[in-house]
């Protein structure tokens, strides 16, 4: 009877030992997931933007060198491409529909436009906040971004 209270007292030492390993792997996974989610969507975003801010014909939001503005209206070979936050999903809004640009577990916010003129050729810098909406033990991974990028 000893013996079995024994083996019954390290088998659930033993077997605490193992969900604890497990759930501290859960928690190194779901913080892993979380910062990538947000990496990739970060460089997506800022490489499509770039894409379509080199190919732009024209700047209409914001309008003049200085201002600052939520939104990006440019035109890209013929066609009016508008891209702005709404309810935490960053919208590429053009005459074939809308698209997010986010994946469903990252949100957009402070989102700005600010046109600059650089030698007579106008430039965007571009500020956005990307947070997952993943839960973990540290708290959300958010991770904001700026960049300049100027017409072609």
């Amino acid at each position: 009877m000893i013996e079995m209270l024994v083996y019954l007292g390290l088998f659930s030492i033993l077997i605490l030992l193992i969900t604890e390993i497990f759930f501290s792997a859960l928690d190194v996974q779901l913080e892993s997931r979380s910062t990538s989610d947000v990496e990739q969507d970060g460089r997506f975003i800022l490489a499509r933007l770039m894409y379509d801010i080199e190919n732009t014909q024209s700047i209409t939001t914001p309008a003049s060198a200085g201002q600052q503005n939520s939104t990006l209206q440019i035109t890209v070979n013929g066609i009016g491409y508008t891209y702005a936050v709404n309810s935490g999903d960053l919208q590429l809004t053009n005459d074939k529909g809308v698209n997010i640009l986010n994946s469903y577990d990252i949100t957009v916010s402070n989102l700005t436009f600010t046109r600059l003129g650089v030698l007579g050729k106008p430039t965007i810098t571009v500020n956005l906040t990307l947070t997952s909406k993943t839960k973990r033990t540290a708290g959300a991974e958010s991770k904001s971004y700026q960049t300049t990028m100027g017409l072609r």
